[in-house]
C-alpha cells in the first residue's frame, strides 16, 4: 500500500494510530515518520504508550486503526529495554550474538571492537554488568545490518556517567551503519544531545522537531517542566572528553582558553 506521506528516504511511518485497552485510550491519532540516517527519539511520562507504539511498529501488537508503512524488504534491528539471562544457562557472549543466524567471526569483532566490548566474547553472560549488557544487546541488534534500529530504553540500568558514552555512539550510529533510529528515553537531558528530532508523546503527539524546539514548547513544559528545559539546554553544550564504562573520563581534550 503507498504511503502518501513517504519521501525516497522513508524508512518507516506510522499513520493515524490508534488503540484502546479495556476502557482506555493507550494511543490516539498518532503519526510518525522515520528517515534514513535520522535519530528520532520518543519521549513522555510512564503510561503514555511510547512501548505501546513500538510493539504495532515492530508487528508484535494490531492497532485497532491507522496502518505501519515499511520501506520494502526493511530489515529492523530491535534492541529491548531488558533482558533476564537466568544464571544457570552456560552462555557466553560470543554464543549468544551468534544466535541471531550471524556466525561470520569478522563482522563480530568488528561491532564488539566499535562497542569497546571485546573483552566480554568469552565472558557468560549472566556475569556482565548492566552497562555491558546494554552493549552486548546493542551489538546484537546490530548484527544484522538493520536498515531501522529501535531502542527501547538503551541506558536502562546504566551509571550516568555510562549512558553519556553510550548515548555518544548512539549518535554516530546513523551514519556509520547506514540506518535510521527510533529510540525511547526518559533520560531528557542525555538523549537531546543524540537526537535529530523528538517525539513528544502523552497517548497523542504533543509537540514534535528539534531537540531545542521542542525543550521549549508550551506542552513539553507542561510534562515536565522548566528545570528539565534548563538542564537540557546545559547539557547540549558541546564536550571535550568522553567516559568509559566504568565512569573514568577518556579522550580529555584541551579545554578553550579563549
Amino acid at each position: 500500500m503507498p504511503n502518501p506521506t513517504a519521501n525516497e528516504n522513508t524508512l518507516l511511518s506510522a499513520n493515524h494510530i490508534s488503540i484502546r485497552f479495556q476502557d482506555r485510550q493507550i494511543l490516539n491519532d498518532v503519526d510518525l515518520q522515520i528517515d534514513h540516517g535520522r535519530i528520532v527519539t520518543l519521549i513522555g511520562p510512564n503510561g503514555a504508550g511510547k512501548t505501546t507504539l513500538v510493539r504495532i511498529i515492530l508487528g508484535l501488537l494490531s492497532a485497532d486503526s491507522g496502518d505501519i508503512w515499511r520501506a520494502p524488504e526493511l530489515k529492523i534491528g530491535y534492541m529491548p529495554q531488558r533482558l533476564q539471562i537466568e544464571s544457570t544457562m552456560p552462555v557466553t557472549v560470543k554464543r549468544f550474538l551468534k544466535l541471531t543466524g550471524v556466525t561470520d567471526p569478522v563482522a563480530i569483532q568488528t561491532l564488539l571492537e566499535e562497542l569497546r566490548i571485546t573483552h566480554l566474547s568469552e565472558q557468560q553472560m549472566c556475569d556482565v554488568s548492566g552497562g555491558e549488557l546494554q552493549r552486548v544487546l546493542l551489538c546484537r541488534a546490530l548484527l544484522r545490518k538493520p536498515g531501522l534500529l529501535i531502542l527501547d530504553e538503551p541506558a536502562q540500568g546504566v551509571d550516568v556517567s555510562g549512558q553519556a558514552e553510550l548515548y555518544q555512539l548512539i549518535s554516530k550510529m546513523a551514519e556509520q551503519h547506514d540506518c535510521g533510529i527510533l529510540m525511547i528515553s526518559h533520560d531528557l537531558h542525555l538523549v537531546m544531545s543524540a537526537t535529530d528530532e523528538v517525539v513528544c508523546l502523552n497517548h497523542h503527539i504533543c509537540c514534535h522537531g528539534k531537540p531545542e524546539h521542542v525543550s521549549n514548547d508550551p506542552a513539553f513544559l507542561s510534562l515536565f517542566g522548566t528545570t528539565a528545559a534548563e538542564n537540557i539546554a546545559v547539557y547540549t553544550h558541546d564536550h571535550n572528553h568522553s567516559h568509559d564504562l566504568t565512569g573514568n573520563v577518556v579522550n580529555e581534550g584541551k579545554k578553550n582558553s579563549g
